[in-house]
């Protein structure tokens, strides 16, 4: 299937930059989903031409891990700060349609709107996929924050040109805080408080952090040459 691949084609600079500045503009800033039972993790690994890109799906009362997408291609786009999802997106596509329980929600390694132009990899992908989404980054990519109390729980928003785009939240205590910003069909508060509960003994919520492990996991196999 191609859908959707178009919004992942680099198209130069200038033209790339101005495609993630229109598709921006169509971000949904606000709750768009009513209940939640199936929440996805959402992570690649890549070595050399090689990129895995996974999927894990949990039932977010429990975070019971149920069904696991992965997808692997060739790297045909390089790193470049401000597009990660033209490198990750198509892959991620691919384990999008190989899985059985679509998610009501994802949330990926990576940035939502704290973004130069407001479309991190969480709001890109949400958006081509029409899913509410939410970035959980380990690093910040723009703006300045306060550090906020050492406590679990405790979060101070990110702000960027006059803007509050994500918050710094304490997932453990005395622990660095992970970088929340909404990506698509969510607020930022809704967002904080599913990064919370789905983060139990680690700092990385649990979605994400097996989606890592299993993305590590599956490039080293195919990397040795052993089956998935």
């Amino acid at each position: 299937m191609d859908w959707g691949r178009e919004f992942f084609k680099w198209r130069g600079y200038e033209e790339t930059v101005k495609l993630q500045e229109e598709l921006s503009k169509k971000i949904i800033l606000e709750d768009k989903f009513k209940e939640l039972r199936y929440i996805g993790g959402v992570d690649t690994s890549s070595l050399g031409e090689k990129i895995v890109g996974i999927i894990t799906i949990l039932v977010f009362k429990t975070l019971e891990l149920v069904e696991i997408s992965v997808a692997l291609s060739e790297v045909n786009f390089p790193y470049i700060p401000g597009f990660l999802s033209f490198r990750e997106g198509p892959v991620i596509l691919r384990a999008w349609e190989k899985l059985k329980i679509k998610p009501d929600l994802l949330i990926f390694d990576g940035q939502g709107i704290a973004h130069p132009r407001r479309l991190g990899i969480a709001s890109h992908i949400g958006y081509v996929l029409d899913v509410p989404s939410i970035g959980c980054a380990k690093n910040i990519l723009v703006g300045f924050y306060k550090e906020p109390d050492k406590r679990k729980g405790s979060f101070e928003y990110i702000y960027h040109k006059g803007e509050i785009v994500g918050a710094a939240v304490r997932t453990k205590d005395n622990v660095k805080p992970v970088f929340v910003s909404l990506g698509h069909k969510i607020s930022l508060n809704t967002s904080i408080d599913i990064i919370l509960k789905t983060s139990t003994k680690y700092r990385i919520p649990e979605p994400v952090r097996l989606a890592h492990l299993y993305s590590k996991r599956m490039l080293n196999s195919e990397i040795e040459g052993e089956p998935f």
